[in-house]
């Protein structure tokens, strides 16, 4: 048994995996609230250098102003930070669609465009006359613009480039050329900005711009006749795409674009039509504050000053003592001062001079332990640090500080992890407690003397704590800000009880089946045709099978789910359900759950015709849509994730939405048996509540399908894909560990080594695997198809004849495998059993260790566990004779796997 290393876990924590790095070794103190009435020590690069230096001087608009910087220059420095503010804004945009003669004015054009700056892609394909289906096909090679990547046989990707218009103003477009009389129907798109990895799509389907005036509507075209439309306001008809040379363009109504029927003289095929969208665009601002003790009267003078632009709020009170309650101070207060609820108060920062951000000065009495703000952009948008509120030391405190940075000095490399201290215990107290407890875990698992008398079991159970608290200390530093209400601020003024930490990642040793494809469905009792498949399953060594969404939908595949507790789906009823899960029960597999949290379908209109109002059991109003997708009208607060513009968004920052989702959640576990769940379309809003639904319902294993694109450079994917699964990373962060989350950077890094024969894809710039697994592989959810990318959608379908080289791949790593169940019924079977069979005996688990050995052109080959080999690719590779002693134990095409004797 060799060593368990825990630095790849160390830097994990620390490093989150992009702007700090795990290359940076040395890190500086940091105090931020984690609760309002608990304080952590914590490591990070940059941060609170209490060295003396010259404080930026105010900008006077007053003598008042000139004897306050008169006074601070002084005074001795306390304290100086720069705190990064990281906000999202949406930016509002459209997409344009224009069908018009070429230049010649003989053939035609179509013009696809967006005027929001980004990294435009047009995903398109063509439908010919004789199509049966909604397949797509690749154009005629005549019709693909100069520099388009071909997308396998049935899609090409077109990168937008920049123009200008007429006005001057930036704007991205694609010219495609169309082949006069050609059998070419309709062409097909969707648009990709590729900075960000957001798909926009015709309400969740992808646009249809139809060529002939006959072609029967499937719902996303947005040349439809108008009898055939099916699509109301902004996705109603284009006016036939259109029949006549004259057309006129006005607003409706409803405040959306579309024609008006056009003279009927010609027969040309012209047309123009916008659909309104939205861009989420990170941003990235700062706030410094800069605290000095004045000499003569002992007060506290602070300055904020931040490059935020508009009028900015900070909601600020003081802690005066270890009651670590917020508390307004004596007076006076700076100008544009108000009392909020007794309990804060609420000051407007002044505009620097030049409109460059704002400003703000506060004199504080003496006696005071800290300063304690939030920053408030607007209605909806709270800045705090890193979710939590900002706190500042005041000079009363200097000597915790100087303990603190003691206590730091002598755990340089470890962590902060939280082993639940005693709340009430002194700060420095609390940081030895957390260095002891993970010297103590460490120690338990790395000694010689523990390695030789521990089972392998008990460490991993070791190694499984240690990561438990890590996650803990990591999710406080990296979590992502929802959107917060004023009632949400005042109520962290208060003291709340350390959440407990749950954990829905199983034991480690899981193998999972996805229990269904994409035409499951279609046999109105797949429930019963999987318990008759259950003893199989269960010989086959599956532990785990993950079962479709159970409720009622708009959509017969389940993704679209209307009343959360009717669950007689079109895979069967409720009592077929409840069978089918004691079935698995009976055989030792646990059962997931697929659950639609992000989106839900509205049974009735508003008094505006919009679909916002639900029924059932949870018959919420528009208060539970959020209110940034305008297709909906939410009354909602803003969205904390993207929105998934099929369906009403639910705004999971409303008490009642969060209390009524528990309550479902448990009711599945109790009612139905679940042991835990599949989570759909997770980027649609914050990981933290994701963390609030698993600490209340307890699932034995939970997981996030958190989907993006990869990283391209001119259509080539990029070798370091860090950004891609550091995305994946900070949700499950945000989770704070209690789920994990499918593997999609694996996954696309699988395509292009296997497609490409670039096999030196599979390790990363530190010898690694290059996806989630080579960062956090106890949450790494590791697959090669599923639902979406394979069966009869084929969106993303791994490279054909070589899907065993993918699960060789996946089954002998570490991580938690998932199978397909398409794979699984098919010639590939005994393959995949004998792969299973081998992961079991030698008890290779989602932490196993991995030695890359070799990672070239034509192969890769890898140890894992130090009992078990395995090479994929038409290389050539033969692990070393010693010091074990290799047998073949499995082998296909283009790979093998050896495991020792």
């Amino acid at each position: 048994m060799s060593t368990v290393s825990i630095e790849p876990l160390l830097h994990h924590y620390v490093r989150g995996g992009v702007k700090y790095g795990p290359k940076s070794k040395t890190f500086k103190p940091c105090y931020f609230n984690c609760s309002p009435n608990r304080k952590l020590l914590f490591h990070a690069p940059s941060f609170c250098n209490f060295r003396p230096s010259s404080f930026h001087a105010l900008r006077a608009s007053s003598s008042t102003d000139t004897a306050l910087v008169e006074t601070l220059e002084s005074a001795d420095v306390f304290f100086k930070e720069t705190f990064p503010l990281n906000r999202v804004e949406t930016v509002e945009g459209k997409i344009f669609i224009r069908l018009h003669r070429g230049q010649n004015n003989e053939n035609m054009q179509l013009a696809v465009g967006c005027n929001l700056p980004g990294k435009w892609i047009l995903h398109w394909g063509v439908s010919y006359l004789d199509d049966v289906g909604s397949e797509w096909d690749q154009p005629p090679a005549e019709m693909i613009p100069q520099g388009s990547i071909p997308i396998k046989d049935y899609a090409i990707e077109t990168p937008l480039k920049k123009a200008l218009s007429p006005d001057g103003d930036a704007f991205y477009e694609v010219m495609i050329d169309l082949i006069p009389n050609s059998a070419i129907a309709a062409i097909n798109f969707v648009l990709k900005d590729d900075e960000t990895g957001a798909w926009y799509q015709h309400r969740g389907r992808d646009f249809k711009v139809p060529l002939v005036d006959y072609l029967q509507d499937d719902g996303n075209m947005v040349g439809a006749k108008r009898s055939l439309s099916m699509w109301p306001g902004a996705f109603g008809p284009l006016s036939n795409l259109v029949l006549g040379a004259e057309v006129s363009h006005t607003n409706d109504s409803d405040g959306t674009n579309e024609f008006r029927e056009p003279k009927q003289e010609s027969r040309s095929l012209e047309g123009f039509y916008e659909q309104p969208i939205a861009k989420h665009v990170a941003l990235e601002n700062s706030v410094t504050v800069s605290v000095r003790k004045c000499t003569e009267t002992a007060k506290s003078l602070l300055y904020v000053e931040t490059d935020l632009p508009g009028d900015v709020v900070i909601h600020w009170g003081v802690y005066r003592d270890d009651a670590k309650s917020w508390e307004i101070p004596s007076g006076p207060h700076p100008p544009e001062t108000i009392f909020f609820r007794d309990k804060a108060l609420r000051t407007r920062l002044q505009p620097k001079e030049g409109g460059d951000g704002c400003w703000g000065s506060f004199t504080l009495e003496q006696g005071l332990e800290g300063f304690v703000f939030v920053l408030k952009l607007d209605e909806g948008t709270w800045l705090k640090c890193m979710g939590n509120d900002f706190y500042i030391p005041l000079p009363s405190s200097s000597s915790l500080l100087t303990k603190s940075r003691q206590d730091l000095s002598e755990s340089a490399q470890i962590p902060d992890n939280n082993a639940e201290p005693n709340e009430k215990a002194s700060l420095s107290a609390y940081t030895d407690e957390i260095i002891n407890d993970i010297r103590n875990l460490v120690s338990n698992i790395s000694t010689e003397k523990s390695r030789k008398t521990k089972t392998k079991e008990a460490q991993e159970s070791i190694l499984q704590e240690i990561e438990k608290l890590a996650a803990e200390a990591y999710s406080i530093f990296r979590s992502s800000i929802p959107t917060f209400s004023e009632e949400a601020v005042v109520k962290s003024v208060e003291p709340k009880p350390s959440a407990k930490i749950c954990s829905g990642t199983g034991t480690g040793f899981e193998i999972m089946c996805q229990g269904f494809n994409w035409e499951s469905h279609k046999s109105g009792r797949w429930y019963m045709e999987l318990k008759e498949r259950a003893s199989k399953l269960s010989s086959l060594g599956f532990t785990v099978i993950w079962l479709p969404p159970p409720t009622e939908s708009i959509s017969p595949e389940g993704y679209m789910p209307k009343d959360l507790y009717n669950l007689n789906s079109r895979y069967g009823n409720i009592d077929e359900l409840k069978e089918v899960v004691k079935t698995f029960h009976d055989v030792g597999i646990k059962v997931l759950g697929d659950v639609v949290l992000n989106h839900r379908c509205a049974h009735y209109k508003n008094q505006n015709g919009v679909w916002n109002i639900f029924g059932g059991r949870l018959n919420w109003d528009e208060r539970a849509v959020v209110a940034d997708d305008p297709h909906f009208q939410g009354r909602g607060n803003k969205s904390s994730g993207d929105n998934f513009h099929a369906a009403p968004n639910i705004d999971h920052s409303q008490d009642f939405v969060r209390r009524d989702l528990i309550e479902w959640l448990c009711w599945l576990r109790k009612e139905i048996g679940y042991d835990g769940w599949r989570l759909d379309f997770v980027r649609g809003f914050w990981g933290g509540y994701v963390k609030d639904y698993l600490e209340a319902s307890e699932p034995f294993f939970a997981v996030g399908e958190y989907w993006d694109s990869l990283s391209y450079t001119y259509g080539e994917m990029d070798h370091n894909q860090d950004p891609h699964r550091q995305r994946i990373i900070d949700w499950i962060n945000a989770t704070n560990g209690t789920a994990g989350a499918f593997d999609v950077t694996t996954k696309g890094i699988l395509h292009s080594a296997l497609e490409r024969c670039e096999y030196w894809r599979l390790s990363d710039q530190k010898g690694k695997p290059p996806g989630v697994l080579g960062w956090w592989p106890s949450r790494a959810v590791t697959f090669i198809e599923n639902h979406d990318t394979g069966s009869t959608q084929g969106h993303w379908r791994f490279p054909g004849g070589k899907e065993m080289q993918g699960y060789s791949y996946i089954l002998t790593h570490p991580g938690t495998p998932t199978v397909f169940y398409d794979h699984i019924f098919s010639h590939h079977e005994s393959e995949i059993a004998a792969l299973i069979s081998l992961r079991n005996r030698n008890k290779i688990h989602c932490r196993s260790t991995v030695q890359i050995t070799k990672a070239e052109r034509d192969v890769y080959a890898a140890i894992i566990d130090e009992n078990v080999a395995v090479k994929i690719g038409p290389g050539h590779y033969e692990p070393p004779s010693e010091p074990q002693r290799w047998s073949l134990a499995v082998e296909g095409k283009d790979y093998k796997v050896w495991e020792t004797s």
